[in-house]
């Protein structure tokens, strides 16, 4: 999928523009940047794509929970990052107190996935069995008139990540994570846990089940499978069951939705520069969108109607 996305955005002519290649600029250097660990695959399409365009530029990348992001931002480790939330007051207090004022710009809109083992029968659940698992109030797929047998183990990828994050903030309001959860090292072993024990179920970004074509992605959508959700305050079709799919979270009827934002805190007119604006630009959201995420600017096509 990579590749093909460079042959496209190539044969269409819009790479380079005018951007001086010599020197340290917004197309030469390098850039060190903190990407949450829920959005590699993304991200590294997007890099590679980047770095065919601006051949004199370089970013180098770690692959972190959220947490972790967030700290080397703060310490000036990186210059960049990719996280699913804005900076708080407080942490943009610190860079104001360093003369330093970061560039935050929303470029895709996640969904979070709740994944099942493919041989599941429960297929389906509504956001109050949701809230009601997540919150830990329900330990049994019995107590929500589930087919599958036995206690229900909730898997998320690390206690530091955006995914953790997320429950405690959706469903806890920050209170102890419930016993019957338990924290892996990265989503790989959320996928692979999920896989092999019927009574599991995982939250994931669904960024790694969106990309139709991808040889990963397709690996993994064969091993786990998303559970649709019942939302009753969908305006249309309020019984009917919608997956993390890019449609869905587009018109917001998948109530699991959140932000994704490119974050600059290193000087202007340098790599940092260059690349939130090529994530933000018509090629960056191009290969989000053909990835399968939605993109912050969807792609729009005009069709001329011929009376």
């Amino acid at each position: 999928m990579r590749n093909a996305i460079v042959i496209v955005l190539l044969l269409s002519g819009l790479a380079c523009g005018n951007y001086d290649r010599s020197g340290e600029s917004i197309s030469s250097g390098t850039l060190k940047l903190g990407v949450d660990i829920s959005y590699s695959m993304m991200m590294e399409s997007e890099i590679d794509v980047f770095q065919e365009f601006y051949s004199d530029a370089k970013v180098n990348a770690q692959y972190l929970p959220e947490t972790e992001v967030i700290q080397l931002l703060l310490k000036d480790s990186i210059q960049g990052a990719i996280i699913n939330r804005k900076l708080t007051d407080e942490e943009l207090k610190m860079f104001e107190s360093k003369k330093r004022f970061p560039e935050m710009v929303r470029i895709a809109i996640d969904g979070v996935a709740f994944i099942v083992h493919p041989a599941s029968l429960d297929t389906a659940l509504t956001t109050d069995q949701i809230k009601s698992i997540m919150s830990g109030k329900v330990k049994s797929w019995k107590e929500v008139g589930g087919k599958t047998k036995g206690d229900i183990r909730v898997v998320i990828d690390n206690k530091a990540s955006c995914n953790a994050r997320f429950v405690r903030e959706e469903f806890l309001q920050n209170a102890p994570i419930p016993e019957n959860f338990f924290a892996t090292e990265k989503n790989e072993d959320v996928i692979a846990y999920v896989a092999s024990h019927p009574e599991a179920i995982g939250v994931i970004s669904v960024s790694w089940l969106s990309d139709r074509e991808d040889a990963t992605a397709k690996a993994i959508r064969g091993k786990v499978k998303p559970i649709g959700v019942i939302n009753d305050k969908n305006k249309y079709q309020a019984k009917m069951p919608r997956g993390p799919y890019q449609a869905y979270i587009y018109d917001q009827s998948y109530p699991y939705r959140r932000d994704v934002y490119a974050i600059r805190t290193g000087l202007k007119e340098t790599v940092g520069t260059g690349f939130v604006s090529f994530l933000a630009g018509e090629k960056g959201q191009l290969i989000i969108h053909k990835m399968g995420m939605v993109a912050a600017k969807s792609p729009v096509r005009t069709i001329k109607i011929k009376q």
